[in-house]
């Protein structure tokens, strides 16, 4: 599945962050007017079939009807989170969710996607 772009954003009045997936890459970057260059890094191929593996597990005609366990992001208790799943020019994306507590139907390809980013030390 090279055909495929993955993209997770959490933010909040002072944060921003936001992690492409696309052809063996995750790109982040925390400016939300992308003025600034995305930090690119390599996806080893074994994470991006674990990947793939959990998204193949996903039904995407269901992504915007997925209910936020949590609404701790309507009173500034999380950053407002949400996944857009591109595959064969189609997009798929989910209503607004709290980060860190996605749907459960989701909730490993979320974890998956933030863990798969390395900030540089």
């Amino acid at each position: 599945m090279r055909d495929i772009e993955i993209q997770y954003e959490a933010n909040t009045r002072g944060f921003y962050n936001k992690l492409v997936l696309k052809n063996g890459t995750i790109s982040s970057t925390n400016d939300r007017n992308g003025i600034e260059n995305p930090i690119v890094q390599t996806v080893s191929e074994a994470n991006w079939n674990a990947l793939m593996q959990e998204i193949n597990k996903v039904d995407l005609e269901n992504l915007p009807n997925l209910i936020a366990p949590t609404e701790k992001r309507f009173y500034d208790g999380a950053a407002i989170a949400n996944l857009k799943i591109i595959y064969k020019g189609k997009t798929y994306q989910t209503s607004d969710f709290d980060h860190g507590f996605p749907p459960m139907q989701i909730k490993r390809v979320v974890e998956i996607v933030n863990l798969l980013f390395k900030p540089e030390e």
